[in-house]
């Protein structure tokens, strides 16, 4: 059976940046399920994972407009140490979700100088080719019960 929307799909993959480091790997865990053109997963790969079957190994490289998208300056702010309110030992690194205009966005704080801290909102890999390599391990068609929850049961994916 050849991977296409609303089949259930597993696999294992490593992800690599540009310098060959692993960012991301299933190895030594369940291999990920996800259901087939529900935007689950980032789009560069889903459209490289569309008809392949069980036992395809494959690499694909995901450019950022196909992945995390590319990075936006304006996502990029300074802001107030007081705006941590309760939080002793900030440090780069560490993650929060804010508020913007647009409602809720998850920010990282990239630097911290005496008492302005500046968060980035863009996605820690935004800008990036990501580099996947991939073997699928399972594909099925979904059940209405999988398509109607919006995920995968069963191995690798939720448990009721």
């Amino acid at each position: 059976m050849q991977i296409a929307n609303r089949h259930a799909v597993s696999f294992h993959y490593t992800l690599t940046d540009g310098q060959g480091n692993v960012i991301d790997s299933s190895d030594g865990r369940e291999p990920l399920a996800y259901i087939h053109g529900e935007g689950h997963i980032v789009p560069g790969l889903e459209k490289a994972l569309e008809g392949r079957s069980v036992g395809d190994q494959f690499k694909v490289d995901v450019v950022p407009e196909e992945g995390y998208g590319p990075r936006h300056p304006e996502l990029v702010q300074v802001v107030p140490r007081a705006a941590f309110q309760g939080v002793e030992d900030l440090q780069p690194g560490m993650q929060f979700q804010g508020r913007n205009d647009q409602g809720a966005i998850n920010v990282t704080i990239s630097k911290i100088e005496g008492d302005n801290v500046t968060v980035d909102g863009n996605h820690p890999l935004a800008g990036q080719t990501l580099h996947f390599a991939v073997e699928i391990t399972g594909v099925r068609e979904a059940t209405d019960e999988e398509l109607s929850h919006g995920h995968v049961h069963g191995e690798g994916g939720h448990h009721h």
